[in-house]
């Protein structure tokens, strides 16, 4: 049989053997990793057992060619592993990963550290095998294998921070482990030489280098994917490209990590690619990168397993010795990880405490998998390393390997049980009650709509109600069972339910195109964060979130700080154009939540919660409808713009639903819709472009709208508009500090300021036409108040050495000044205005 086809007959075989596994497993209650490798070596006894004897038939030649494949570890760390390390960090929580960066951080890479060590020096005081090998398998053996450990979690219903912590810590031991490993082969095999601080300074280039390099790459793929936006197959591929490439491009190019480098650029796309990626592909791309996952994980596992027969051909009762002390070292490493150094991070306030529950099934679930058996099979194949070596390596890698899934992988689940893990907690199960005491009321009623649609039999209806009015009376008894929930924790729930919402909302109105790629970004970082803040501060962290988030960041200020002093527009103009279109926004959808929470949450929690939670609603819609409200009055020819780019683009959604809705009704052809969604695409994009806002000033327009300059001949004016400087103050910005020395006048050309007097109840209020900071130039004393601007401002500014040449040149208008500037001392209380 010709050799492709030899291949072709092997994997094909593996692949259907692997679609039945599944069920199997399901059926059975064992974790799909331990049915794989059990799996795997009946395949190795079955092929070591009739490969190459006399005979044909499919079930001969499919031995024979699972025992021709020429299955190297380059093949497996090359093809299979990226695709299964970006699957398993695409789909990891980002924001809940930072959460608990710190211990996972301390799993990832001290623990692998320690676990080398400790399995290195044990060995190396039973055997006679050298130091360096001895490490060399610890590192193998300190990869821990999350894919058998999640799906228990996720069959019984583990808590989420638990799986997180093992997700994460699993996703990033496999590049710590792999970067150690790769050193210590390189010293074994004389590739590389140096003390210990050498191979600590190559192993953090190694991590570094994969992280940096992971980044940019993952960063170019998430601006990459723009040209190719609604084109799914596009962007599909373009992600499973950057896999391989970014690999290639650690591993050979810039001589790092390649393993990090896939894992930092999937958490990139997985972050940021969510608002880059069509929101109509994202859903498929997840699909897709689930089925490469689980044909990675599965064959990998599969064609290591087969080997395992050969590879335990020669293990005698030393090696099963050996094998109980690479246990007791690697699981003792972890256990002094868990419970002795993670302790200290929650102690110094660098991570909330982990549960001895919590670490208990972390320490027994740390099962090894593929990429132990890789890494062991890579020894074996390195002509550098001594047979000895090697078969010391193989040995007692694979015993562990299998000694971890077939014992420790088998009794999780009766672990995870033991400790109450897979139980929900009193606020839990209150809320699981409650929440489906609400599904059987709306499903009673929703089956009683269909019965009478469908013209049903009265008594066979009233047989399926009766069914549910039996589960919602069992379901109020055990309600009466449960605690009653404290107001707090009823209220803190009902928050982060809202935030949640409010999360969906946004990327609801996303996919619809009405929020731009740009605003959903910053939302979905603000409702991370506000999450974070209802998490640790209940309704106060919840309250006290808005105003910060409304208040202006240092990146405004720095572009009004640019603007001011060296007339550069451009950045003000995009962050009040930003600020606009997040305004609104927000304002939408805390609006929607509005109904959401007296209907849905008053049923769930309780009216009186409800009212409070609304409450909460209304206080920051109002927050948010005052600085909208500023900003409207300032610009309101570009909040009509803005406006119409909203309603443009929800028409356009309208547009292509109705052109698709045609061409399913073959009203019009494939050509057709093409043509139509080419001219949509080109308004799409016109629409996206974010509008300009023209924050630049006419000086001598604002001029005009100060009383005092009024009625002035033109040449003054223009003389004026030559010692004028404009200035835009943005709301609550301090214009003038007390006790600064005075070194301008200000006159509002638009908006109002407050004058904050010392030792005065209400602060003086200033409006258009005003003017302010005359005393200090005056007097030639330092500020005597703060001036703080109420909204957006309009400003004219004055120097210092403009305003002695003015006053010296127009006594009539220093008398002015003057006059002013006196009345305002004998009566601070009350602004006077300006004189024309």
């Amino acid at each position: 049989m010709h050799d492709i086809v030899i291949h072709v007959l092997g994997m094909a075989g593996l692949l259907a053997l692997v679609s039945f596994l599944p069920p199997l497993a399901a059926r059975f209650q064992l974790p799909f990793t331990v049915l794989l490798a059990a799996v795997g070596v009946a395949l190795g006894a079955v092929i070591q057992t009739f490969a190459g004897m006399p005979g044909g038939g499919p079930f001969r030649d499919f031995v024979n060619s699972l025992a021709e494949l020429d299955v190297s570890s380059e093949v497996l760390l090359h093809i299979f592993l990226p695709i299964l390390l970006f699957e398993t960090a695409l789909a990891v929580d980002v924001r809940r990963l930072f959460d608990d960066i710190a211990p996972i951080l301390l799993m990832a890479v001290v623990a692998v550290f320690v676990c080398t060590f400790a399995v290195g020096y044990a060995l190396n005081l039973f055997t006679s095998m050298g130091l360096v090998a001895c490490l060399l398998l610890g590192a193998i053996v300190a990869s821990t294998d999350p894919a058998a450990v999640i799906g228990i979690f996720r069959d019984l219903g583990a808590p989420r921070r638990l799986t997180t912590l093992v997700e994460g810590e699993s996703l990033l031991n496999d590049a710590a482990a792999i970067a150690l490993f790769t050193l210590l082969l390189g010293m074994l095999t004389r590739k590389t030489d140096g003390g210990a601080m050498a191979a600590t300074l190559e192993f953090l280039r190694d991590f570094v280098g994969g992280v940096v390099t992971g980044y940019i790459c993952g960063r170019v793929v998430c601006m990459l994917v723009e040209p190719v936006r609604n084109q799914p197959m596009a962007e599909i591929t373009l992600t499973v490209a950057q896999t391989y490439l970014v690999y290639v491009v650690a591993e050979h190019y810039v001589e790092a990590s390649g393993v990090v480098a896939v894992v930092t650029s999937a958490l990139v796309i997985g972050s940021v690619g969510r608002t880059r990626i069509s929101p109509t592909t994202w859903g498929g791309l997840e699909h897709v990168w689930q089925q490469l996952g689980f044909w990675a994980n599965s064959l990998i596992f599969l064609l290591t397993a087969i080997l395992v027969p050969r590879l335990l051909a020669q293990a005698g009762l030393e090696e099963v010795g050996l094998v109980l002390v690479v246990t007791v070292a690697a699981f003792a490493a972890r256990g002094l990880v868990l419970f002795g150094l993670l302790p200290l991070f929650s102690w110094a306030g660098l991570s909330q405490q982990v549960s001895h529950a919590y670490k208990t099934v972390m320490l027994w679930g740390g099962l090894r998998g593929a990429v132990s058996l890789t890494l062991a099979l890579a020894v074996t194949e390195n002509g550098r390393v001594p047979e000895r070596v090697q078969s010391f390596i193989a040995v007692l890698v694979t015993g562990f390997v299998f000694f971890t899934l077939f014992v420790n992988g088998a009794t999780l689940r009766s672990l995870i049980h033991l400790l109450k893990l897979d139980r929900l907690n009193p606020v839990e199960r209150a809320m699981r009650n409650r929440a489906l005491a609400l599904s059987m009321e709306n499903i009673r009623d929703r089956v009683s709509a269909v019965a009478r649609t469908y013209e049903v039999d009265a008594a066979v209806t009233d047989v399926m109600l009766a069914r549910y009015a039996d589960r919602l009376q069992a379901i109020d008894r055990q309600r009466l069972k449960d605690p009653p929930l404290r107001d707090e924790d009823r209220v803190t729930i009902g928050l982060a339910i809202l935030v949640n919402r409010e999360e969906e909302l946004y990327y609801a109105h996303f996919s619809e195109g009405v929020v731009s790629r740009a605003v959903m970004d910053l939302l979905a970082g603000r409702s991370g964060r506000l999450l974070d803040a209802v998490k640790t501060q209940g309704r106060n962290g919840y309250r006290a979130f808005e105003e910060p988030f409304i208040a202006f960041s240092p990146w405004m200020r720095g572009a009004a700080w640019l603007q001011r002093r060296f007339g550069i527009h451009a950045p003000l103009a995009r962050r009040l154009s930003m600020r606009f279109e997040v305004l609104v926004a927000v304002r939408t959808v805390l609006r929607e939540l509005l109904p959401f929470t007296r209907d849905r949450l008053a049923r769930l929690l309780g009216e009186d919660v409800a009212c409070e939670l609304e409450g909460m609603l209304i206080g920051r819609l109002g927050i948010v409808e005052q600085a909208l409200s500023a900003l409207k009055l300032q610009y309101p020819d570009y909040a009509t713009v803005l406006q119409g780019r909203y309603v443009g683009r929800a028409a356009l959604r309208l547009e292509h639903a109705d052109y698709r809705a045609m061409r399913a009704e073959s009203i019009i052809s494939q050509e057709v819709l093409s043509d139509l969604e080419r001219e949509l695409e080109g308004r799409r994009r016109a629409l996206e472009r974010l509008p300009q806002l023209d924050v630049r000033f006419d000086v001598g327009e604002l001029i005009g709208r100060v009383p005092l300059f009024v009625g002035l001949p033109e040449e003054r004016i223009a003389a004026f508009a030559t010692l004028l400087h404009p200035r835009l103050a943005l709301p609550g910005e301090t214009i003038v500090r007390l006790g600064d020395r005075g070194d301008a006048m200000f006159f509002i050309a638009s908006g109002a300021v407050e004058v904050l007097v010392p030792n005065l109840a209400e602060p003086v209020k200033l409006g258009t036409g005003d003017f302010f900071g005359e005393m200090a130039l005056l007097t030639r004393q330092r500020r005597n108040a703060d001036v703080r601007a109420m909204g957006y401002c309009q400003l004219l500014v004055l120097d210092e050495k403009d305003f002695r040449r003015l006053v010296q040149k127009d006594a009539n208008l220093r008398t002015h000044f003057q006059a002013v500037a006196e009345a305002r001392r004998q009566q601070p209380a009350q602004p006077v205005p300006a004189e024309t």
